[in-house]
């Protein structure tokens, strides 16, 4: 009886601190979904043009240049994370996270203040990229190491998995006030609301985020790296950082495209109703939800090498045959379909690429280069996703052609998997170890 209570009080604590950890997430996903899915209504708002795909354009275009300061927040907040605890790090980002939030929520439009506005939309979108470079990476990399043993890739598909509950709640709280007030009021102002609802979470996160306990791996470091070891352990393993990107590239590209891109491809695109194109993504992240702890798990039985390659290679030849068919005649149920599809894609590719990451970065700068790896996919490619499927479409005129988008992510995944896993289902030793600033006390940096 009394072994049975221990394990169900450990099962319980685990659980709180997955949880815990997950919960900026929520705030991160909330507010990016939110910026793809209205994107018409705050173009028009901050950055007015006479050509709707040029507001698009601007629109996106600030989505993505927010996102380039990813790397610069996986570098600065990451050494901070590797150097100073796991616990600490996290509340961090999260204080800057949320200071973009509210940046975004309250900043009056370009009719109120003129240019002003979209530099201080800006200026919010940045400070979310250099808060979000390293909310994946500090995550992912808590929850590996609060893993039991066998099924870290189970624990770690949690940080993708709580993102899904973010966008399953914007789309519902979307649903709603599209059905309650008439477009034009939404398009007006109405689009704020959620932004404001977010605003109000932020004080439930700060307190679950406060309530997290160091992780006993980084506790257990006998010595933990300087600010100028991190940066120079970083820069010694640029070739784990690079196949990092590569293998998480596909993850990025799928996933802003079947959430924050969809949307607006939906209602811009396809010509679907506002209303569909919110179930479709509300759907989305029920099965994003679902996939992804599936695909962790999958992984950490059968490794990741080969549900790595599975998913990359479907990924390659099925996207433009299934976005073409989509296009050839648009219906609720076929982008269902489709979007289905491509969460399955995204759900256990993403399941099983958080645990490969944790796994081939060194341990001493695990935050650090994982985070600078992801956030290099994320910002280069993930959230250039809206950007690059409105220009492709424009462009070439085939309202299918941001396939070929996705199908290069696929390629790019396969090739750093084979590089990563030659032959066997553990990767290769690629990390390097590192260069201690003294003769004495080296830090060992042994891949997991």
């Amino acid at each position: 009886m009394s072994q049975a209570s221990n394990s169900h009080a450990t099962a319980k604590s685990r659980i709180g601190a997955i949880l815990r950890a997950t919960s900026g997430n929520f705030l991160e996903q909330f507010d990016f979904f939110l910026f793809g899915f209205y994107a018409s209504a705050i173009g028009k708002a901050f950055f007015p043009s006479e050509s709707e795909t040029a507001s698009l354009l601007n629109t996106f275009g600030v989505f993505w240049l927010g996102a380039l300061m990813r790397p610069v927040g996986a570098i600065v907040l990451g050494a901070y994370i590797d150097k100073l605890g796991r616990r600490q790090g996290l509340i961090v980002t999260l204080s800057i996270m949320a200071i973009g939030t509210v940046i975004i929520a309250f900043c009056p439009t370009y009719a109120t203040i003129g240019i002003a506005a979209p530099i201080i939309v800006l200026v919010g979108r940045l400070l979310q990229g250099f808060s979000a470079g390293v909310e994946v990476g500090g995550v992912s990399v808590y929850l590996s190491e609060i893993a039991t043993p066998g099924r870290r890739g189970f624990y770690t598909s949690f940080q993708s998995s709580s993102q899904q509950v973010a966008i399953f709640v914007a789309a519902i709280i979307g649903y709603v006030l599209n059905e309650s007030i008439p477009a034009e009021t939404v398009a007006a102002w109405g689009w704020r609301i959620p932004f404001f609802l977010g605003c109000l979470i932020i004080p439930l996160i700060f307190f679950l985020r406060r309530t997290l306990e160091e992780t006993p791996e980084f506790l257990a470091m006998k010595k933990h790296p300087t600010t100028r070891e991190v940066f120079a352990s970083a820069l010694a393993n640029w070739r784990v950082v690079i196949l990092g990107m590569m293998i998480a590239i596909l993850t990025t590209t799928t996933f802003y495209f079947v959430t924050v891109y969809t949307p607006t491809f939906g209602k811009s695109v396809l010509k679907l109703s506002s209303q569909d194109a919110l179930l479709v993504t509300l759907l989305v992240a029920v099965t994003n939800f679902i996939w992804n702890p599936v695909g962790g798990a999958v992984s950490d039985r059968i490794g990741r090498k080969p549900v790595l390659l599975t998913i990359a290679g479907l990924a390659l030849v099925t996207t433009y045959p299934a976005l073409s068919w989509l296009v050839s005649a648009p219906s609720f149920a076929k982008m269902l379909a489709v979007a289905m599809m491509f969460s399955f894609y995204f759900g256990i590719y993403s399941g099983t690429m958080l645990g490969a990451l944790v796994e081939i970065v060194p341990t001493h700068v695990r935050t650090t280069c994982f985070s600078l790896a992801f956030a290099l996919a994320a910002a280069l490619f993930g959230t250039f996703t809206p950007f690059a499927s409105t220009w492709l479409i424009n462009q070439t005129d085939d309202k299918a052609s941001p396939g070929f988008w996705l199908m290069f992510a696929a390629l790019l995944g396969i090739i750093a998997a084979l590089t990563v896993y030659p032959g066997t289902k553990k990767p290769s030793r690629v990390a390097k170890p590192a260069r201690p600033e003294r003769p004495t006390g080296a830090l060992q940096a042994t891949p997991r």
